[in-house]
């Protein structure tokens, strides 16, 4: 099996220029550059603005240097993820940002390269890792994990109803032979989940590949990490925008942002306020921004996505 090409459609192009408004001297990051179709429309938005580009996957590091060949001496890419930011900025002599993009999950390109492990649609190598140079694999999980940390990733990051009987399931299984490919686990979940074989539903190792895939990568102890650190490098004024894809993600993202938009929580029987709290952002997307229904038709992809947007105060 060969790498797939690295197409990537950008999701909510036009609300994304929207909510960060690019301005021409700004410097700008994004966290999660992918095929770098939003870094390209940011600095097309924005003649002169700078922007520093971060991936954790070495090949869409690769990818977006060609793409954003035009923009030469405008754009640093850097080889890290994005709750790395503040260490990069400030080895690079950026103190502050007029605006930050995080476009959260798995990229098109990761799911449609059959060795990257990422889908149960091709039968290849379980590993899952958006840096295949570093971490453990998704194979390693499922063959070391113990059978509570098992339940535990699958019903906490996937939510999933049969969490205990895969698990046990799992356990059984690599006492015979190591779980090492795709197809042997999901046709294991499928053969656990009830109704497992019926045609036409969605696949039912679905919501254990998304959990394995969260695990293995940190996905949402970096967006907890990443999305505050973020606020933080914001001058005054300046933007972070984050898409999200599925409800964990947006979770976390709406709480931060509505923690850091609080001010004085004093209870209200004093009447001083004594905790000389302050909001650091203001909400801009308060409800979310959905994809239009015309996007939708398009890519498919952005019919799950989230936008949210806050701007430092």
């Amino acid at each position: 099996m060969t790498a797939a090409a690295f197409e990537h459609q950008s999701v909510m192009p036009e609300e994304v220029l929207r909510w960060l408004e690019p301005k021409p001297d700004g410097v700008y990051l994004d966290g999660t550059l992918g095929g770098a179709g939003h870094a390209r429309l940011i600095l097309e938005a924005a003649p002169g603005c700078r922007l520093v580009g971060l991936d954790r996957d070495p090949a869409a590091l690769q990818k977006a240097a060609e793409v954003l060949t035009p923009f030469a001496g405008r754009v640093e890419l850097q080889h890290a993820t994005f709750d790395q930011a503040a260490t990069v900025l400030r080895q690079l002599g950026i103190d502050c940002l007029d605006g930050m993009l995080l476009d959260l999950g798995v990229s098109s390109h990761q799911l449609d390269t059959p060795e990257r492990g990422f889908s149960f649609r091709y039968d290849a190598p379980l590993d899952m890792r958006m840096n295949p140079q570093a971490g453990i694999t998704a194979a390693e999980v499922i063959n070391q994990a113990e059978e509570a940390e098992l339940v535990r990733i699958f019903f906490e990051y996937g939510e999933e109803r049969f969490s205990r009987k895969i698990a046990r399931k799992i356990v059984a299984q690599r006492k015979e032979t190591p779980i090492v490919r795709t197809g042997e686990l999901a046709q294991l979940v499928r053969q656990v989940v009830p109704g497992g074989n019926r045609p036409g539903r969605i696949h039912p190792a679905t919501r254990v590949f998304q959990a394995l895939r969260i695990h293995v990568n940190e996905e949402l102890e970096q967006v907890r990490n990443g999305v505050a650190a973020g606020i933080e490098l914001l001058k005054p004024g300046g933007r972070l925008v984050v898409i999200s894809f599925h409800s964990l993600e947006d979770r976390i993202v709406k709480q931060l942002f509505r923690d850091r938009a609080k001010g004085c929580i004093c209870p209200p029987r004093l009447p001083i306020c004594q905790c000389h709290r302050v909001p650091l952002v203001k909400r801009l997307t308060r409800k979310g921004v959905r994809a239009g229904a015309e996007e939708i038709e398009k890519n498919v992809r952005s019919r799950s996505a989230m936008l949210r947007a806050v701007e430092r105060c």
